[in-house]
Order: C-alpha cells, then sequence, then structure tokens
C-alpha cells in the first residue's frame, strides 16, 4: 500500500523531526522490529488528537479523544504491535478503534485490519480519518467488541484496547487455531497486566509483558 504520509506532516512539534525522536524514544525503550518502528515513524499520530493538544502528540503519553477515552501511549502500542509481529499476521481484529491510530500502525504491517468501536461517535470519527489518510485495509464495525466479528474469522492475531477482567471466549474461538495470538491488558487484584495468549489447536501459552493501564472493557454499545 502506498500513501503519501508527507502531505500530513505538520510543524514545530508536529513535524517529522517529532517523529523521528519518538522512534529514538521506543529504541530506547526496547522496542527493535523494525518494521513497527517504520510505521510508528510514518503515521502522523497528531491527527489522530484535537488540534488544540496536537503539540504532544509525540509525547510517550495518553490524550483524551473525547467520551471519556483516550490515545494510547506511542510505547504501549508500539510494544503490543511488536508482540503479534513476531507471529507474522497476515488479518488482525481490533477490539476498541479509539482515535484509529493503533489500527493505522497495523495496517502498514498486515494485509487486513478489521477493527471495533462501541462508541458511535469514536466510530464515524476514526472511519472519516481512515478515508481522509486513505487506507483500503481497515475495515471498521460499530458493534460491541466482546462479541468480535464472527463473519471475518478466523484471525491470526487479536489486539484488544481495553482492560478485561476475563477474555470473552467469543474472541478467543475467533482466534486462528494455528498459532494465532491475542494480546489484552487484564486486570487481576486491582492491577491490569499487559497478556499475551497464543492459540495452537487446544493448546494455549500465556505470557505476561508487564503492568499497564487501560480504559475497562465495556459491553454494549454507546
Amino acid at each position: 500500500m502506498s500513501i503519501d504520509f508527507k502531505k500530513f506532516s505538520g510543524i514545530g512539534m508536529t513535524s517529522d523531526s517529532s517523529r523521528e525522536k519518538l522512534v529514538s524514544m521506543l529504541k530506547s525503550e526496547g522496542i527493535k522490529n523494525s518494521d513497527v518502528l517504520r510505521s510508528m515513524r510514518s503515521i502522523p499520530r497528531h491527527i489522530f488528537v484535537d488540534e488544540a493538544i496536537a503539540s504532544k502528540a509525540y509525547d510517550n503519553t495518553a490524550l483524551p479523544i473525547g467520551k471519556s477515552q483516550t490515545i494510547s501511549h506511542p510505547l504501549i502500542v508500539a510494544k503490543m504491535t511488536e508482540i503479534i509481529m513476531k507471529y507474522k499476521p497476515k488479518r488482525v481484529l481490533e477490539i476498541g478503534t479509539g482515535s484509529g491510530y493503533q489500527a493505522s500502525v497495523l495496517s502498514l504491517l498486515v494485509d487486513k485490519v478489521y477493527t471495533i468501536e462501541r462508541i458511535e461517535y469514536l466510530h464515524k470519527k476514526s472511519k472519516k480519518i481512515f478515508q481522509k489518510i486513505g487506507f483500503k485495509n481497515i475495515y471498521t464495525k460499530y458493534a460491541d467488541g466482546n462479541i468480535g466479528w464472527t463473519q471475518k474469522s478466523p484471525f491470526d492475531a487479536i489486539i484488544v484496547t481495553a482492560g478485561a477482567i476475563n477474555i470473552p471466549d467469543a474472541l478467543m474461538n475467533q482466534l486462528s487455531n494455528n498459532n494465532g495470538i491475542l494480546v489484552s491488558p487484564v486486570e487481576n487484584s486491582g492491577k491490569q497486566y499487559l497478556k499475551s495468549i497464543t492459540k495452537n489447536n487446544d493448546h494455549y501459552k500465556e505470557e505476561i509483558h508487564g503492568i499497564v493501564k487501560f480504559v475497562p472493557l465495556l459491553s454494549g454499545i454507546s
């Protein structure tokens, strides 16, 4: 996919040099996958937030996007992406489109990204951004993410961008049996841990990748 990202380059704190500094920070924090770093460098994060806070877009911080939701820290986006890219997925499901930033990063790395958002305002807003940039491989749905997207399954990878108490069975059932991987924040004893679950037929491998903080995974639509 060929997209001219230069037309989205800003000035000052939203310039290309700001993205270079972001990539340098990601490297210093342990992100090693060159394709992930290239995608993070390419995607103009400032267009996913309101213009009033665009100057903070390349800081390693979460920022408000409306409806009590946030755009995740760039480091978390890079980390979750790097975890699934070890398995070279082609078809990825994202639960919680939010601003659309995570899906955009993924779009440069995989064949197809399917993303679900339960808040209609965010669903419509992110869809407009995808169209503005020119992505052709991101497919959006306004629905309850807990039930996934059965019609498009199985998925090579699933990324959940909200904190779950338990991983919904529906998502595990839609994960590929051939080394499918799901990454999600999971709450335990009042803390959220970034967990990956690899599925190989009836065998599951779980791994913890540190403590994180996400908005909760909710049911229904709004």
